[in-house]
Order: C-alpha cells, then structure tokens, then sequence
C-alpha cells in the first residue's frame, strides 16, 4: 500500500513539474510566432542570392 501512495506522489510531482514548464514557456513566448520559422528557411536561398549579386 505504502508503494502506491508513492507513484502516487512521484506522478503528481512530474505533472507539477510538466506543467510549470508549459506555464513558463507560455509566459516567456516561446509559442508566439510557431509559423515563420518554417517558412523562414524556404526563402534563405532567395536572400543570399540577391546579396550575393
């Protein structure tokens, strides 16, 4: 019995934790802008080539 009171504490304290780093990254913005970077990378070789001319 006494095991299971333990999981039982390990797994809220990881989900505690899990949820602190979410709350974190919300609030720091790291899910502000999830679109451009994808699209940043297709038009990198467009931008060196004019820079390049």
């Amino acid at each position: 019995m006494g095991v299971i009171f333990i999981l039982l504490f390990v797994s809220l304290a990881i989900a505690l934790l899990f949820l602190w780093a979410f709350l974190w990254s919300t609030k720091t913005g790291q899910f502000d802008d999830d679109i451009s970077p994808g699209v940043r990378i297709l038009f990198d070789e467009e931008k060196s080539k004019t820079n390049n001319n």
